[in-house]
């Protein structure tokens, strides 16, 4: 498991020998159990997360309604809002399945700049491609009908329709679950 962290960082940018080894020695890997909430809203977020194995939901509770904001599969780093500030967050993060992840805190990271730059290079370019990645989403979401939104994820993250529950979906596309199954239906016909 060490290894798929050294392998995603190294899909990203070329790691010394060196560099590899103290990652593969610093890792923190984690179990949960599906269903287990390892983020709470208004809990402080000291800690970032890399997904080696399963899938977490983050989501919000507006109006006594979960709203789904992501989901995490294997090779996704996580990095919840308001990590490292000590101010509370407004999220939740839960395991939708059983999950194995690596644990990372921001202490860790000012140490690992500090002895390692090369690791400060690595994460830099990590964080723009998020950035690019998330921008993409969100502007396809913004931009896209309903319709548009669910054949984005099939094409795109055809995973998460087996692993995740429909109504989970349905709210992260912004629909209730009937006009999804209307969606789905529409376009079996089709």
């Amino acid at each position: 498991m060490k290894n798929e962290l050294v392998k995603y960082i190294t899909s990203h940018m070329p790691l010394s020998e060196e560099l590899k080894k103290v990652v593969i020695e610093s890792s923190n890997i984690r179990m949960y159990k599906k269903g287990t909430i390892i983020l709470n809203e208004n809990s402080i977020s000291n800690e970032s997360f890399f997904v080696l194995k399963g899938c977490l939901r983050s989501y919000l509770i507006e109006d006594g309604e979960e709203k789904t904001l992501e989901f995490y599969t294997e090779g996704q780093p996580i990095t919840p809002k308001n990590y490292g500030k000590k101010i509370p967050t407004d999220h939740y993060l839960e395991c939708i399945e059983d999950c194995t992840v690596n644990i990372g805190s921001s202490e860790f990271e000012a140490e690992m700049f500090l002895k390692h730059p090369q690791f400060e290079s690595v994460c830099r370019i990590i964080g723009e491609v998020i950035m690019a990645q998330q921008q993409e989403s969100f502007t396809n979401y913004r931009m896209a009908s309903p319709e548009d939104r669910y054949l984005y994820l099939v094409n795109n993250r055809p995973n998460l329709l087996q692993r995740v529950p429909q109504y989970q979906i349905a709210s992260y596309l912004g629909l209730t679950p009937q006009s999804l199954s209307r969606i789905r239906k529409r376009l079996s016909e089709k």
